[in-house]
């Protein structure tokens, strides 16, 4: 009798295993053939802004049933890589390459205005980052020695080139504009950022540090840095030669202060990472989509399907992605 009741409980344990792995998987929305998109920004569960190349811009209210379509007037050859929303007609959205731009928009995309504009020979912005939809930050490829940072106070209404102080970028040292998330606005008015190229490094809102990731080359690097109280996580490698190696993950259990490899890591490159919750973790990039359920320690493959690009929402529990050839999913967990 013991034996059957042990039997029907390990059956049972093992379905509930099943059906939590089962779970965890993609589920396609309708895309936008023939577009990249890089930036995504997710306001709640039902919610969220995608931007990409051709100047476009898309919007659901709906979670991804429907998707509001735009290609901002006056910008149909920007390609833009990183996008912050605040609510559903509110949304900031960054162009890479010259001249560097930050557009913003209060009715649901129906008008955009210029708020940041640098006209300056070389200038790349990269990436954007919010705190409780004030404190904006965003970096830009170095120029000049230094590292190009821009900041904004009001929601990003207005923007202001910074003159940092902390140390000068290595030869080759640059950063990524994969998903627009290699950095990160913490509490306090500090920031944090991860570089790559020939030298990858972490700014931790205090001191530069080395990272132990594949670089030494012009793609390589990390692309992505995620913070979850003192768990933060940076993903990269080399965007050109997608391989499995325990050099393209990091995990850091003490905001950034040390590092360290996984046990076991994800499947290739990765463009994008984001917390789910303290213990559940989602990364994508080109050669897929990997999940952790242990705080970054162990990694699972879930879709071989690339994406650039993984958020979830600021005010709920839905996870959203984007990717190449205008790709949008919706992860079920």
């Amino acid at each position: 009798m013991k034996k059957l009741i042990v039997s029907g409980l390990v059956v049972s344990l093992l379905s509930v295993t099943a059906t939590s792995v089962c779970a965890q998987q993609l589920d396609s929305l309708p895309g936008k053939p023939g577009h990249s998109f890089r930036g995504l920004s997710v306001v709640n569960n039902r919610q969220f802004w995608v931007s990409g190349n051709k100047g476009t811009v898309g919007r659901s209210t709906d979670g991804g049933k429907t998707i509001q379509w735009m290609q901002v007037k006056g910008y149909e050859t920007r390609d833009f890589r990183d996008i912050e929303a605040f609510d559903a007609v509110t949304a900031v959205v960054m162009a890479i390459d010259s001249p560097g731009l930050i557009l913003r928009t209060h009715d649901g995309g129906a008008s955009w205005q210029e708020v940041y504009r640098d006209n300056s020979s070389g200038v790349f912005i990269d990436a954007i980052a919010f705190y409780k939809n004030k404190a904006g930050i965003g970096i830009g490829d170095p120029m000049d020695g230094k590292f190009y940072l821009v900041q904004s106070q009001d929601g990003g209404q207005s923007w202001q080139r910074l003159q940092p102080t902390m140390p000068a970028p290595d030869s080759g040292e640059a950063c990524f504009a994969s998903s627009g998330t290699n950095i990160v606005q913490l509490k306090k008015g500090k920031f944090a950022f991860a570089t790559g190229g020939r030298s990858s490094r972490l700014w931790n809102g205090e001191t530069l540090l080395p990272l132990a990731l594949m670089q030494g080359g012009t793609s390589t690097g990390a692309n992505s840095l995620a913070v979850c109280g003192r768990r933060w996580i940076v993903v990269g490698g080399d965007f050109s030669r997608d391989t499995v190696t325990q050099e393209h993950i990091l995990v850091s259990n003490d905001r950034g202060q040390t590092w360290q490899a996984p046990i076991q890591p994800t499947s290739g490159y990765r463009s994008c990472i984001t917390a789910i919750n303290k213990r559940k973790w989602i990364a994508c990039g080109t050669s897929g989509v990997d999940i952790s359920n242990d705080g970054g320690k162990t990694w699972r493959n879930i879709s071989k399907t690339g994406y650039h690009v993984v958020q979830v929402a600021k005010r709920g529990r839905a996870v959203y992605l984007a990717g190449g050839n205008g790709r949008l999913a919706k992860l079920r967990w």
